[in-house]
């Protein structure tokens, strides 16, 4: 099997099941018969720009970066956020420990206007807001997330 149609394989499978780690994609690439090696996975998942969600059970798993689009961060942020607070023209999210890198993931390729950039920890995340507009500003909009929904 040619590195195209290996690629192609790996695209399939993580379209068609939940993937979470270079060796399940690997045991899953065997599975369909493909002979690979651990450092293979590793180099088709760079050069396909593989990228982790969250899927619908709460579960990491690959997707390609075309099937991980922007979503409303809503939804991430009432499941996951726990306090949004703001100083000068930053913000701080605070998220339970371990779930800060997929909910910045999720801010980031949703595009938000108003986000610069954002940086994660284990539990918070800092998110940088563009020239003129506050942290408060931005801080307010994201904690209107929080109560969308709420009767």
């Amino acid at each position: 099997m040619n590195r195209s149609e290996r690629q192609g394989a790996i695209r399939r499978l993580v379209r068609e099941q939940a993937v979470s780690t270079q060796s399940e994609l690997a045991a899953a690439l065997h599975a369909a018969g493909h002979d690979v090696v651990q450092t293979t996975v590793s180099r088709d998942i760079r050069e396909l720009g593989l990228v982790k969600v969250r899927d619908a059970s709460g579960r990491l798993v690959y997707a390609l970066p075309e099937d991980a689009r922007p979503r409303d961060i809503g939804a991430s942020l009432r499941r996951v956020a726990l306090r949004i607070e703001s100083s000068g023209n930053l913000v701080l999210v605070t998220t339970p420990s371990g779930f800060a890198s997929a909910l910045c993931e999720e801010i980031d390729r949703a595009g938000h206007p108003k986000i610069l950039g954002t940086v994660a920890g284990e539990n918070t995340i800092l998110i940088v807001a563009r020239e003129g507009v506050t942290g408060r500003e931005l801080r307010d909009e994201l904690r209107a997330h929080l109560l969308e929904g709420a009767a």
